[in-house]
């Protein structure tokens, strides 16, 4: 190996280490930021499931609560919860077991004040609520509640609220629908048919020849 050579490695050498000296804060400073990214990120998600875990044991407990008919326990329980998804399944079960416990009007007001902030659900809650309205006499404000439903179980209640106001060509109208977007194998459909023929309208033939 000549001289030059010896002398060219020993000065890139030097180069490196005055490199390295210069910027060893900086590297220092990125792996410890891709670190922190790293760890941040697993405490992050660890945090997360936690809270998904308590979140679920809260609603666990208004449940447990109301399927024992402790309703207060229960609402007290519901207050606890946040997010969108937990306190609407949370007032769906209230709004159960008070129906259940014979008290309908106090099932209504749950499901009122009960939040619409999960879009999966709240054809759900509105559905439930538009039914114990119809039970209630409140048939109109079942009608309010349900315009605009694409569900079929829903369109049929809507149907029936207008039946219930007397309205034969609004009835017809929403079983028609409801028929056109349920099953054709579903058991429902029968009765659903005979709701339509009622209120003066005719089911569509199913099928060709």
């Amino acid at each position: 190996m000549a001289i030059d050579d010896i002398y060219d490695e020993h000065e890139q050498g030097e180069r490196v280490r005055a490199w390295l000296r210069q910027n060893a804060l900086g590297l220092l400073g990125g792996i410890g930021l891709g670190l922190a990214l790293i760890f941040g990120w697993q405490y992050w998600q660890k945090h997360l499931g936690n809270k998904q875990v308590e979140a679920g044991n809260r609603f666990q407990a208004v449940v447990n609560a109301a399927g024992a008919g402790d309703l207060e326990q229960a609402q007290a329980a519901a207050r606890a919860l946040s997010g969108d998804t937990y306190p609407v399944l949370a007032a769906l079960a209230i709004a159960k077991a008070q129906l259940e416990a014979g008290d309908p009007a106090a099932a209504i007001e749950t499901l009122r004040s009960a939040p619409a902030s999960d879009p999966a659900l709240e054809p759900v809650r509105r559905h439930r609520l538009a039914l114990l309205l119809i039970d209630a006499g409140e048939a109109g404000q079942a009608v309010e509640l349900l315009a605009g439903s694409e569900d079929p179980f829903a369109l049929e209640s809507l149907g029936d609220a207008h039946a219930v106001l007397g309205d034969r060509d609004a009835a017809a109208q929403a079983y028609g629908l409801a028929l056109e977007r349920m099953d054709e194998e579903a058991p429902q459909r029968r009765l659903l048919e005979l709701k339509l023929i009622d209120a003066g309208g005719e089911p569509a033939q199913s099928g060709t020849i």
